[in-house]
């Protein structure tokens, strides 16, 4: 039954003697699986519109280390491509976009209800989705932060420094907050229709948080997420909701109190004491292995597993790294990360 779900348990805010655990971007390029899949979708775009092969994919990590949870298999920039934006893939690079950086450009998107039409491959790997995943497997749906996706829709890619969505913010805010206010728009309507298909969580991520100082984050991080939450918990009040302001800092201090959501995702730039102290007292946390230690393995990665599970052990807690798996990770070592989790967890009982 879905309260029986270790995810969901922790969502609501109870203390488990082993953490859920599941991994950003467990479903992707360091499993041969994945590797495999993708080639025969031709490319990373065709792969995410697939509904059988990106239920594939999503399901791959399950079979093989039987996660808490499996994230539905997409990408945040489809939203952009959903309201029109031109958006495809360089191999060894990343995303392209066509750029937004005036009010005519804005003018050219398309209107929020327009956007199921793109979308609608999505929702129906979801519905795969709920009705093959094991019983005790959490489906968690998601959909980039406002800021985050405006800052690839402005740039046409991403930037290290998100600099010129920060121009525009400066040069033209009302251009600027009008993009934001459609994407947020778009996203309350993407994650509502990933609910009602089958996603039992849904995950904010705000991936480029940290480079918003001062008030700004306020307004372009917090603020949004916020929103989004506020109408996500009116449609569908049951349905808990992971925020994820990136390399956030200090800021990480009372997000949930002010947004809403249920769990705090934290990176791995803050130290797991100090968020058990200052996050994980507003509810559950979620993290915050560095992403190396599936590259690098070894007693590093078992000590540093070993002191995410004791610092958070006293709360709830969902286990996870602090920001995506990357390409180059051992699968050897995620299992080696599942079993210090789950072994640590149970000696401390």
């Amino acid at each position: 039954m879905a309260e029986q779900k270790k995810l969901l348990r922790a969502l609501a805010g109870e203390t488990q003697a082993v953490p859920p655990i599941w991994m950003m971007r467990q479903a992707g390029r360091y499993l041969p699986e994945y590797r495999a899949t993708r080639a025969q979708a031709g490319d990373f775009l065709s792969l995410c519109y697939n509904p059988e092969l990106a239920a594939e994919v999503t399901l791959q990590p399950i079979r093989r280390y039987g996660f808490d949870a499996s994230i539905l298999f997409a990408d945040i920039l489809l939203i952009p491509q959903a309201l029109g934006a031109d958006l495809w893939f360089v191999t060894g690079e990343g995303p392209r976009l066509s750029t937004l950086t005036s009010q005519a450009d804005f003018d050219k998107l398309g209107g929020v209800d327009d956007i199921h039409e793109t979308l609608n491959p999505i929702y129906e790997t979801v519905k795969i989705l709920s009705r093959e995943l094991p019983s005790e497997t959490t489906l968690i749906g998601f959909a980039g932060a406002p800021w985050t996706v405006a800052t690839y829709m402005i740039a046409g890619r991403g930037t290290s420094d998100q600099g010129p969505a920060h121009a525009l913010m400066q040069e033209d805010p009302a251009v600027f907050e009008a993009v934001l206010d459609r994407i947020t728009a778009a996203t309350i309507e993407y994650l509502s229709m990933q609910i009602e298909a089958g996603a039992e969580v849904v995950k904010i991520f705000d991936s480029w948080a940290g480079s918003l100082k001062g008030d700004a984050f306020q307004k372009y991080a917090l603020e949004p997420c916020r929103q989004i939450t506020a109408a996500l918990k009116v449609r569908h009040p049951q349905v808990p909701i992971i925020g994820f302001p990136r390399e956030a800092g200090e800021k990480y201090v009372g997000f949930a109190k002010a947004t809403g959501v249920d769990c705090v995702a934290l990176d791995n730039s803050v130290d797991p004491k100090w968020a058990a102290t200052h996050v994980q007292v507003d509810g559950c946390v979620q993290g915050n292995l560095a992403s190396r230690h599936m590259v690098t393995g070894g007693q590093e990665l078992i000590d540093d597993t070993r002191r995410i599970v004791g610092a958070f052990g006293k709360g709830a807690h969902i286990f996870n790294l602090g920001h995506g798996i990357t390409p180059d990770a051992d699968p050897d070592n995620v299992q080696l990360m599942i079993d210090t989790v789950r072994e640590t967890a149970v000696a401390a009982e």
